[in-house]
């Protein structure tokens, strides 16, 4: 069979992947701050909680508009 034979079925859609971002380390050092923060006081837990709030917001953000670039058709078979 020859590869440019019109019969042979297209490859298929390529995989989505995300892209590379420093988020989930930023939402864990959020989370250990907010976490010692308990135990130590406000100085130590708002700032941690501060950073948790900012970035689940921008994560989510982020993933909305990756997933509104997406092709319409991606996901229907």
């Amino acid at each position: 069979m020859s590869p440019l034979d019109p019969e042979i079925p297209p490859a298929g859609e390529d995989i989505h992947l995300p892209g590379p971002t420093l988020l989930p380390v930023a939402w864990a050092v959020g989370a250990a701050i907010a976490l010692i923060g308990v135990l130590e006081g406000p100085v130590l837990w708002v700032p941690g909680v501060v950073i948790l709030v900012y970035t689940t917001i921008k994560w989510i953000v982020d993933t909305r508009q990756e997933i509104d670039e997406l092709p319409l058709e991606h996901g229907e078979h």
